[in-house]
């Protein structure tokens, strides 16, 4: 397995996976952030590949210089594999090259099943972004 930068031939296979790994109403609400996300910085898109197969990515956004995971999928056939885990530290090292003051995870209903493996990593209750006002890609 592989964590590597979004690339544009990526778009059938990430939405495929995001099919795949989301809930119908999850999906409907990541798609849109992903392409506003894809059109300003695909640097903070990262996948999983394995054996040539897209099997996980993880969108990130900078909000008013704070680094924010967005949303995280694995197929599920590859869940409990460390690919989270792998997608997330590299999320990590790219905020952390570009010096945000500090980094979240975007609290949605969406994200309460992929709590468990950011608190695994260290971010607590304080770092769980749960705000009225909505984040720029989502819009």
């Amino acid at each position: 397995m592989h964590v590597r930068s979004f690339q544009l031939s990526d778009v059938s296979p990430v939405t495929e996976l995001l099919q795949a790994a989301l809930s119908e109403e999850c999906f409907e609400n990541t798609i849109e952030p992903l392409s506003r996300q894809l059109s300003w910085d695909s640097n903070l898109i990262v996948v999983a590949e394995d054996e040539g197969e897209i099997v996980g990515a993880l969108i990130g956004t900078i909000e008013r210089n704070y680094g924010c995971y967005f949303r995280i999928a694995v197929h599920p056939s590859y869940r409990r594999r460390g690919i989270g885990r792998s997608l997330v530290s590299a999320m990590e090292s790219r905020f952390q090259a570009r010096k945000v003051n500090g980094i979240y995870v975007v609290g949605d209903e969406h994200n309460e099943a992929a709590l468990p493996l950011y608190e695994a990593m260290g971010y607590g209750e304080n770092q769980i972004f749960k705000s009225v006002r909505k984040l720029s890609i989502v819009g």
